[in-house]
């Protein structure tokens, strides 16, 4: 018997978020289970869970003191039964540490209810402190970041160049204003499954329309290696410039970062 559809919508969006935020240990022989454990707050998510497994699962509350803070009460939801963790590890949910590793299923899956999943166990959506609409997804796998980027792209042309960060080496992938707007409104559709936080970040940031007096950037162009070449080789900025379409200023930033600053020619002393 097969639990996961993955095209199911509630399935896709369960499995992201097991993932994401779920811990599956092997025992000796056939023992072991699946843990989820979140913020009290969250608990509604785990219900839903429960309902949709066709295995009995627990939810288990402690409060205790914590990075969160001083009496920081945490829900906890258990499956031990082998089917379900053997079809998690079929579909791509390893044993142990997972976060490097994961990666999106490879049978064929409903991609925006997964990547709904992946945000709101590991990323955010909402208005900045600015009031500026965004959805934000923070993982270490680079398939996930991948993905995340690329259905981001397809949907609204939003490109994003992948780069660790380097105090935590962890993606921070931020979508903002327009391509925020966007990904609120086509993840967090109504009537989907999801965090009831999550949901009202995402009502909001959906709804925003940039002011008349805010000015519009538009996406940078990424330098290609062929782009690269025609700097280090070109006998002058202005002809490169002119080769490129792109601005002058542009073109002697990229050189410098490629080369470093030119340096006077040194002529040899005259005996």
């Amino acid at each position: 018997m097969t639990f996961f559809d993955l095209e199911r919508p509630e399935h896709a969006y369960m499995f992201a978020f097991l993932q994401a935020d779920g811990h599956l240990a092997q025992g000796v022989g056939n023992k072991g289970r699946l843990t989820v454990e979140l913020s009290a707050r969250d608990a509604p998510i785990l219900e839903e869970f429960q309902r949709l497994c066709p295995f009995y699962s627990s939810i288990r509350y402690r409060t205790r003191s914590t990075n969160f803070g001083a009496e920081h009460t945490s829900a906890t939801s258990t499956v031990s039964a082998r089917e379900f963790r053997e079809e998690l590890r079929e579909l791509g949910l390893p044993v142990g540490r997972k976060s490097e590793v994961v990666a999106p299923p490879t049978v064929p899956f409903s991609q925006r209810d997964y990547l709904r999943g992946l945000i709101d166990a590991d990323g955010s959506v909402g208005r900045t402190s600015q009031d500026l609409p965004f959805v934000s997804l923070t993982t270490k796998s680079d398939a996930l970041a991948a993905f995340a980027v690329d259905y981001a792209e397809r949907l609204c042309g939003a490109r994003r160049k992948l780069t660790r960060n380097k105090r935590d080496d962890i993606y921070n992938i931020l979508f903002l204003n327009e391509a925020g707007v966007a990904l609120a409104g086509d993840l967090y559709y109504p009537g989907c499954l999801a965090l009831p936080r999550k949901l009202l970040g995402a009502g909001r940031a959906r709804i925003w329309v940039r002011p008349p007096t805010m000015k519009f950037a538009p996406p940078r162009r990424s330098w290609t290696p062929e782009e690269d070449e025609v700097l280090r080789t070109a006998a002058s900025m202005e002809r490169a410039s002119e080769q490129l379409s792109r601005t002058l200023k542009s073109c002697e930033i990229r050189r410098w970062r490629l080369v470093g600053p030119e340096r006077p020619r040194v002529l040899p002393r005259q005996r």
